[in-house]
């Protein structure tokens, strides 16, 4: 099927079924050039993840010396980046009344910088852009960590107490947050119209999102460069860049609406 009709059936899906729940993983981010992690290219082609697991992480100094040596460098990425074509697409499917919530992978915090409303993003792997004593509670900002990292201190403590700070990130080994994760089911499973964009869909229980869609009536639409094992499933498959095809396919609904 050509792209145009691909477009055209999505497009009518999605201004037909109900607000659509959207599904983002890395293909998002990296369009705004952040690196992604499972890629032959990716950071851990580069680095062991069991030497960045949440265990490592608080068992030992040399754990966190580690894992601070590659957070500070991914996140002098991430506080650079700027939400991309992708991140606005789905920011403006809010404004048309046709998104019910984002349901993402992606830590960078650029769905809300996109202009989507924070109440409707959904983060299974947590943010980048806060930190907590894992003793206290203290709360940071990921640019106070990065500030201290930037002066020379190679594991920041919590001030007040000492304690582990720790990005609002999970880790290898850390389950992911019990709230989000049931908010996302019931979400998955309320859909009319679920929509991935970006995600090869490896990552579980993530992973899992869409076949709660799926099993519950949803419609499936999946917007992803290369295949994913669950494209058999789909209603459509769009192959291509997040940020082009989500660009189209918005223009496309809003062209359906002035009709």
């Amino acid at each position: 099927m050509a792209m145009d009709e691909l477009i055209e059936r999505a497009a009518e899906l999605m201004a037909t079924v109900g607000p659509a729940v959207v599904f983002t993983g890395a293909g998002v981010s990296t369009e705004s050039g952040i690196p992604d992690f499972r890629s032959p290219t990716g950071v851990w082609a580069r680095y062991d993840p069991d030497d960045f697991s949440f265990q490592s992480f608080v068992r030992s100094e040399e754990g966190r010396r580690r894992y601070w040596a590659l957070g500070g460098e991914l996140y002098a990425t991430i506080r650079l980046a700027q939400p991309n074509p992708a991140h606005r697409a789905i920011a403006t499917l809010e404004r048309l009344g046709l998104l019910d919530c984002v349901i993402t992978q992606n830590v960078d915090n650029l769905h809300q910088r996109a202009g989507t409303a924070p109440s409707r993003v959904i983060e299974l792997h947590g943010n980048a852009t806060r930190a907590r004593c894992l003793a206290c509670g203290c709360a940071y900002t990921r640019d106070e960590i990065q500030d201290r990292l930037e002066a020379g201190e190679e594991v920041p403590a919590c001030r007040p107490c000492g304690g582990i700070i720790k990005p609002h990130t999970v880790l290898f080994g850390e389950p992911m947050p019990a709230r989000e994760t049931e908010i996302a089911e019931r979400r998955a499973r309320g859909a009319g119209c679920f929509v991935v964009v970006g995600s090869s869909l490896v990552v579980y229980p993530a992973a899992y999102m869409p076949l709660y869609a799926k099993e519950s009536g949803a419609r499936l639409i999946i917007v992803n460069l290369t295949s994913t094992h669950l494209d058999h499933l789909a209603d459509v498959v769009i192959p291509g860049k997040a940020g082009e095809v989500m660009v189209r396919l918005v223009e496309r609904i809003q062209a359906r609406a002035v009709r």
